[in-house]
Parts: C-alpha cells; sequence; structure tokens
C-alpha cells in the first residue's frame, strides 16, 4: 500500500500572521524584518512584496531601494511561535507522525487514512484557513522528497501578488515523470554549484539525472552520484520522523450525513476501536483510560472517558468500554455528527507468563496476525462477520490522531 505523505508549508507565514494583527497591511508591499539603517534582512515578504523581486535573507537597504515604498514590520516572534504550536497541535490530533521541519512547516504520514491525499490536503487546507485565517500550500506523495517538491512546484504555478494557496498531487508510480522536466535544482541536495557541474555535462533538468550513467555520475560526485540517480526517479524511503513522544492515540469520523441509527453509530464506534487498537499494537503501547468524542447536528460536543482494570491494545475492550461510555449519553433519535474513540495513560502490553500461551496471548498473536494481513492486502482482505452488515450507503471521512 502506497504511503501518503503530506508536506504543509504557511505561505509568508509571519507576514499572514502580521496581516491578521493588521487588516490594512494586505495586498501591500511589505517585510517583517530589520530596519535598513541597522543593516536589517527580510526575515518574511508579502506576495505583493515579491512582485518586485524581493525574498528573504535579502538586506532591507536592497529591499527598498526595489519598492521605495515598502512598509518594514518589526518582527513578534513569541506571537508566531505562539500560532505555530496552535498548528502542530493541528497536526498533531490528526496523526502522530509529524515531522516539524521549521516553525511553518511539516510532513505528516497520512497512510492510516482512509481519503484521498486530495482530500485529505483540501481538508487541511481549509481547517487551517477557518480557524487560523492562514493560507498553506501543500504537497502529497508517497515519499518525503516528491511531496516537498510538490509543494515548491505547486506554489511556482500560481505565483502572483497573493498567497498561491497551492495543492499539488503527484500520484503513486508518477514520481519520476513527475519530477523530469524540472531543473535540477529542484532536488535536495543540489545547489548552483552542483547545478553548475551538471549543467557542463550536459544535464539541465532532473530527467537528464535519470538518463545520465551511474557510473559517470559516481565518477564525477561520488557516492552523491547514486544518490542523485535514485532521487531522480523520486525514490526515497525516508521515514516521517517524530521526536515528541505520543501521549494518545484516537480515530475519529465525521458522517457526510447525520446519523441516528443506533446500529451504524454501533458499528462506526467498532470501525474506530480497531483502527485505535491496531495503531496500539503497532506502536507496542497499551492504555487504561478510554475515552469517546461525540458531536450532535448542531455541532454541541461532549467527551467521555473510562478507566479500565488493566492497560489494553484489544479492539474488543475498546469498543465494549466506549460503547458502554456511548450509551449513557445517547438520545434516541437525536442526529449525530462526530464520533471519536481514543485511548491514552501508556504502557507496555502486560503479557502472562505461562508454559503455554493463555487465551490472551493467543488472542493478540491472532490480532497482530490480522493487522500483518491488513497492512499487506487492504483493510478489506479479512473483515469480521459483524461488519457485513455496515451499510455501504454511509460514507464518511475520517481524522485520525
Amino acid at each position: 500500500m502506497a504511503r501518503k505523505i503530506l508536506h504543509i508549508d504557511l505561505d509568508a507565514f509571519f507576514c499572514s500572521v502580521e496581516e491578521n494583527n493588521n487588516p490594512s497591511l494586505r495586498e501591500k508591499p511589505f517585510v517583517v524584518g530589520g530596519r535598513p539603517d541597522e543593516r536589517g534582512v527580510v526575515a518574511s515578504c508579502s506576495y505583493a512584496a515579491r512582485v518586485y523581486g524581493i525574498h528573504s535573507a535579502m538586506a532591507t537597504a536592497r529591499a527598498i531601494k526595489l519598492c521605495p515604498d515598502l512598509i518594514i514590520v518589526s518582527g513578534r516572534h513569541s506571537s508566531y511561535g505562539k500560532i505555530s504550536k496552535q498548528v502542530m497541535d493541528y497536526f498533531d490530533s490528526l496523526t502522530p507522525l509529524v515531522e516539524q521541519v521549521s516553525i511553518d512547516e511539516a510532513f505528516l504520514d497520512l497512510s492510516d487514512l482512509p481519503e484521498s491525499e486530495e482530500s485529505l490536503a483540501r481538508t487541511i487546507q481549509q481547517y487551517i484557513w477557518v480557524h487560523f485565517n492562514l493560507p498553506c500550500s501543500i504537497g502529497a506523495a508517497t515519499n518525503k522528497l516528491v511531496a516537498k517538491i510538490a509543494t515548491n512546484t505547486g506554489k511556482v504555478s500560481k505565483r502572483s501578488s497573493r498567497p498561491p494557496n497551492a495543492i499539488l498531487v503527484v500520484p503513486p508510480g508518477k514520481e519520476a515523470e513527475f519530477l523530469a522536466p524540472l531543473p535540477t535544482e529542484a532536488l535536495w541536495g543540489i545547489g548552483p554549484k552542483s547545478a553548475e557541474r551538471l549543467a557542463e555535462l550536459g544535464i539541465q533538468t532532473v530527467g537528464d539525472i535519470s538518463r545520465f550513467p551511474v557510473n559517470e555520475l559516481v565518477k564525477h560526485f561520488g557516492k552523491f552520484g547514486d544518490e542523485l540517480t535514485k532521487i531522480s526517479l523520486g525514490i526515497d524511503n525516508s521515514s516521517v520522523h517524530t521526536s515528541h513522544k505520543v501521549k494518545s492515540v484516537s480515530n475519529e469520523t465525521t458522517f457526510a450525513q447525520d446519523v441516528s441509527d443506533l446500529q451504524l453509530l454501533h458499528e462506526t464506534l467498532h470501525k474506530l476501536s480497531e483502527s485505535v487498537g491496531r495503531r496500539l499494537r503497532k506502536k507496542n503501547l497499551a492504555g487504561n483510560t478510554v475515552k469517546l468524542k461525540l458531536r450532535w447536528h448542531n455541532f454541541v460536543t461532549l467527551s467521555r472517558q473510562t478507566t479500565l482494570p488493566h492497560p489494553t491494545n484489544d479492539d474488543r475492550e475498546i469498543y465494549n468500554a466506549v460503547k458502554v461510555l456511548f450509551n449513557n449519553v445517547w438520545q434516541k433519535g437525536k442526529p449525530v455528527r462526530l464520533l471519536g474513540v481514543g485511548v491514552n495513560h501508556f504502557s507496555k502490553p502486560e503479557r502472562q507468563l505461562s508454559l503455554w500461551d493463555s487465551s490472551s496471548e493467543k488472542d493478540e498473536k491472532l490480532l497482530i496476525a490480522v493487522d500483518g494481513l491488513h497492512e499487506r492486502f487492504g483493510r478489506n482482505s479479512i473483515i469480521r462477520g459483524s461488519e457485513l452488515t455496515l451499510s455501504k450507503s454511509q460514507k464518511v471521512k475520517s481524522n485520525s490522531n
């Protein structure tokens, strides 16, 4: 199953925050940076300023020469950090696999979610705009290398005096085709000097690199020559690295249409519990606090939790606990918009020592075996009998964290 890696870049982040603080700046050429008389440099520039050729790291004095009407705004970095954290917290609510690259960009691995990359990107972009009033551009692909380049390419294709708000998805198997026409400097590790050396060999595009003999690239660039061939084909097996400790694992579903059918609601809780259990087992974690999140049709949201006598990562135990929580708050006939299941307060799974496998150990081995089949052949390769009654007419969209 192909990975779903999204690279998210907040467009002109510092400037976007300043525009929210002072709307009169919108669509005007301005920069966040130091004063020209203090040998200041541009930290960020609005898209209206970029039309004049202004860019980050440029001397402010030079920027003013390019645009005499340029507005200079002193940075408020504590504010940028606070808002960045709020955005990153939102990413963490979607998946535990978040790699923050800088204050305004991150990689997300959303391979566990059923939606398409396009749908996920649009949902995230809309959420960031609605909740933070920030524009962002998103690239999606099967790996970090191509996702990052997709973001950059999407932004360039929408270059204007306004934030690009671009979304560009590179389908699985199309990585090399997407990269081929791009200039060599689009690839990681190729700066102006490397691009110049490649040009001396007649190599102008990424496609040229992929067609160039590997032994010749190694001859001229050493070990990096072999790496050049791989990345020119869009090959990148690096994972999304997260440095923070996972505090909770949860999955939630927003129904395309509000649901009041009790059986469907129970079945949805069952699916969510399976997803949470699978994630816990993959991380070799178990938790003894099970949480329910429920949002009614009128957007009123409530949460309930219960503590189990022992840590678990078993789907059935999670489902049985969350079902009780749900039944305690369920109001017959009242439409539900969203359901969520979560587990926290982690520890390593408890195991009993004995000469033979205990019943719980056998159950755990079975669950792990099923997880492996799901990962290899897809979730529908093995399904429980109780799932066969799930209505195919109900379409849902899921978010995980």
